[in-house]
């Protein structure tokens, strides 16, 4: 199909348009983080600002406990959504379809309606204030979105890649680790950057699950943060831009996968 020029130009604007409304925010953040103090009359960039964050903030052992409980919800929901999107999307077993709704439910019930009864299940068995109570319910909703994904996935595969394994031999787990992961790393990448962000930013759970603020995350230190220095929004801009930072530097190790998914969906087409 031939697209004209008039076409072309219009699409660079919407999109141009689209792109600046989605970095506006982005740059009004920095350049706050960037600008003076109250205190502070002079002009320039203040880059000493986000070093009077971190100090002042104390963000240093929030940001270890968020990167601990990241990797652990992480890996784990990973691990686990692989595993059960790979049984759902390639496998045919009585009561599949009633399991994977159950699944589902995990998707659809709010963890604002479960918080409660689940903080007094897990404070009778001893997990509030540890980092198991801050990490197991976002475990949960984290394989139920990934199960879903991964399921898609593998089942958009061509069958004959596991037809031609069997054949060859491969055990199921052979299979899915040399044949049905490699092509799907693009996916596999992508929700795990939305699992990273979502455990990352979570603020609810680590708040109710330890109420003695032993595993406070970075969300909440930066709330504590907020409170305490309101009136000075280049302090809190740049707290935002300390708390916000590791998953930039997620996104951008994991960039390849998605530009090569891009690509991939672009040549199918």
């Amino acid at each position: 199909m031939t697209v004209s020029t008039t076409e072309k130009t219009l699409n660079y604007i919407v999109l141009g348009l689209f792109a600046l409304f989605a970095i506006t925010p982005i740059i009004t953040v920095i350049l706050t983080a960037l600008g003076p103090q109250t205190r502070v009359q002079t002009g320039g960039l203040h880059f000493e600002n986000i070093v009077d964050a971190w100090n002042i903030g104390q963000f240093g052992p929030a940001l270890g406990r968020s990167v601990m409980v990241a990797l652990l919800v992480v890996s784990s929901a990973l691990l686990l959504s692989i595993l059960a999107g790979y049984a759902f999307g390639t496998m045919r077993f009585r009561g599949s379809t009633v399991l994977f709704y159950l699944f589902l439910l995990g998707l659809m019930i709010p963890a604002e309606a479960i918080i409660i009864p689940l903080f007094f299940d897990l404070r009778a068995l001893g997990l509030t204030d540890t980092i198991w109570a801050v990490s197991l319910p976002q475990i949960a909703q984290s394989v139920a979105f990934g199960t879903f994904w991964m399921r898609a996935q593998f089942r958009a595969l061509p069958p004959n890649l596991i037809e031609a394994a069997a054949i060859d031999g491969a055990s199921g787990m052979r299979t899915l680790w040399r044949i049905v992961v490699p092509p799907s790393m693009p996916s596999i990448a992508t929700v795990t950057v939305l699992m990273f962000m979502w455990t990352w930013n979570e603020f609810l759970i680590p708040l109710v699950m330890s109420p003695g603020a032993t595993w406070r995350t970075a969300p909440l230190g930066l709330a504590v943060f907020k409170g305490q220095y309101t009136a000075d929004s280049a302090l809190i801009a740049s707290a935002g831009v300390i708390i916000a930072a590791p998953i930039v530097v997620v996104f951008l190790l994991l960039q390849r996968y998605f530009i090569n998914g891009m690509l991939e969906g672009a040549a199918k087409e």
